[in-house]
């Protein structure tokens, strides 16, 4: 528990000083990102660790990143070892070593004072396009995940600021914009290097030692104030099952979520096998929708340490849909599937916090990917928030797993060939209730030129459920409105060829009621 000895004052200013680190890491990452996908939607997060891979701080970013990011350093530690040289930094997006899917490239860095290592410190950004069978790196049909693109191990990456070409070389060389990927990697080291300079400050001033036991106070204080939550919650087990739309299927995902004292377990082993599809999620991405769900379940303010992970247990079965083996498809595991994990846990949370739990928000990111050999545009588009307990859920946001914006009109026109025709919210998607579900979006985008579309989403044939007797809300739709008006369903996850003059129209979905009206 709480390491007495420091002072709770000192704790509280340490806290918020380290996690602003964090904060200014990604600044420094979107300031000087070369992408609108991470200069404008801020598709990328920051964290610093612990000599041992544990979790010190984050920024408010991306949770499906945060959570997930430990195993990123702790793949390079297992790797590496816990005796790195100086002045380098490893790179890795391989998702069964510690990465989510391909796009993710995580940049891990040591910090040493006085040749000792007392931090680690690493960002993760999306990249828009790592080569693969499609532009964007998603493409619908993948079942191994090398058709999704290059495959980034943990291995040394830049050594005194200066890029290893045995990284450099098959990275750059894999994607269909090198340029834009050159840009956002210099992006990626500069946040790495500026957290490292601030770390390396604030443990000058109290020494290696005393900042050794000042993390393990934060550590400790993270444990504390997450055991006390979970210690609120009445004794018992609740499960909730909800589904994954594949091929014409509904593959579902089930969760056993048991409270003991100040402990939570969630059990997945009932869940659904791996499929010969790209819905799978690794390990990482499922512990990631734990550690979002618990903190919406009890107290959000709870510092988002490895401490406060501690009293979570997470129970899978490898093999299935929420912990992947190789070397199956992953790349919607993280994007799409993480949302319905989230959505579970929170059905199966919702009995033992009832005034906390929303109803389902839009369970989907619907991400649109548009490319060819000349660009690569990535996106995911908001939806309607679940209304919450005492209040209506919010429109046209993005919800669970995601925490990022949309790419501003005017920055579209001055990357990519095409045209946003619509862009408003779906009104009325929101389930009814005494509390109504926020509204979805509807998007219109028209090509200039030829190009591959893909879609990745879901809620397309489930609807986002309401809770404490409130409606469901609308499930999404995508359409493909040809240049001569002829108008055709598209699944909600495919890889299509588009012609100039075609627009992409989608529907997002809303979010559920909470209550009776």
């Amino acid at each position: 528990m709480v390491n007495q000895s420091v002072d709770a004052i000192v704790l509280e200013v340490a806290r918020n000083q380290i996690a602003r680190i964090a904060q200014d890491m990604g600044v420094v990452l979107r300031n000087t990102s070369f992408s609108p996908n991470i200069k404008e939607r801020m598709d990328c997060s920051a964290a610093v660790f612990t000599p041992s891979g544990e979790m010190l701080a984050q920024a408010e970013h991306i949770p499906v990143h945060l959570g997930s990011m430990p195993a990123s350093v702790a793949a390079v530690i297992d790797a590496f070892g816990m005796e790195p040289e100086p002045d380098i930094q490893y790179a890795v997006n391989d998702p069964f070593a510690g990465g989510t899917h391909l796009n993710d490239l995580t940049l891990v860095r040591p910090v040493h004072v006085g040749g000792v290592l007392v931090a680690w410190v690493a960002n993760r950004a999306h990249h828009a396009d790592v080569g693969g069978e499609a532009p964007g790196s998603m493409p619908a049909h993948a079942t191994r995940v090398d058709q999704e693109g290059i495959v980034i191990p943990p291995m040394l990456a830049v050594r005194s600021g200066m890029w290893r070409d045995e990284f450099l070389v098959p990275f750059l060389g894999a994607t269909r914009t090198p340029a834009e990927r050159r840009g956002d990697l210099s992006a990626q080291l500069g946040a790495n290097e500026a957290g490292a300079i601030r770390m390396e400050s604030i443990v000058t001033a109290v020494g290696p030692t005393g900042f050794a036991t000042l993390s393990r106070a934060l550590l400790d204080y993270g444990e504390r104030r997450m055991r006390s939550a979970i210690a609120v919650l009445d004794d018992g087990v609740h499960s909730f099952t909800d589904f994954m739309e594949w091929d014409g299927d509904l593959v579902p995902i089930t969760v056993e979520v048991s409270v003991d004292g100040d402990e939570l377990t969630a059990d997945f082993s009932k869940s659904a096998d791996q499929v010969q599809g790209n819905i799978n999620a690794v390990a990482a991405v499922t512990r990631s929708c734990l550690s979002f769900a618990v903190r919406v379940a009890t107290d959000s303010s709870i510092p988002a340490t490895g401490g406060a992970h501690r009293p979570l247990r997470l129970i899978t079965r490898p093999g299935s849909i929420v912990h992947a083996v190789a070397p199956v498809a992953v790349a919607a595991g993280n994007v799409e599937t993480s949302q319905r994990i989230a959505d579970v846990l929170l059905g199966a949370l919702a009995p033992f916090a009832p005034h906390r739990v929303p109803a389902a928000s839009q369970g989907t990111m619907n991400n649109v990917l548009i490319g060819n050999d000349d660009f690569a545009y990535y996106e995911t588009v908001a939806g309607g928030q679940g209304a919450r307990p005492r209040r209506d859920g919010q429109s046209g946001i993005q919800t669970g797993m995601t925490n990022t914006k949309n790419t501003p009109i005017t920055s579209l026109r001055s990357h990519y060939p095409f045209a946003i025709t619509r862009y408003t919210l779906r009104k009325g998607s929101g389930g009814d209730g005494a509390f109504r579900g926020g509204d979805g979006i509807e998007r219109g985008i028209r090509f200039n030129t030829d190009a591959v579309l893909s879609l990745m989403g879901e809620r397309r044939e489930t609807a986002p459920w309401g809770l404490a007797g409130g409606g469901d809300a609308s499930p999404g739709e995508d359409w493909l409105i040809h240049a001569d008006g002829s108008r055709e369903r598209l699944p909600g996850k495919c890889t299509v060829d588009v012609s100039a003059g075609d627009e992409l129209l989608v529907l997002t979905p809303g979010g559920g009621g909470w209550g009776t009206a």
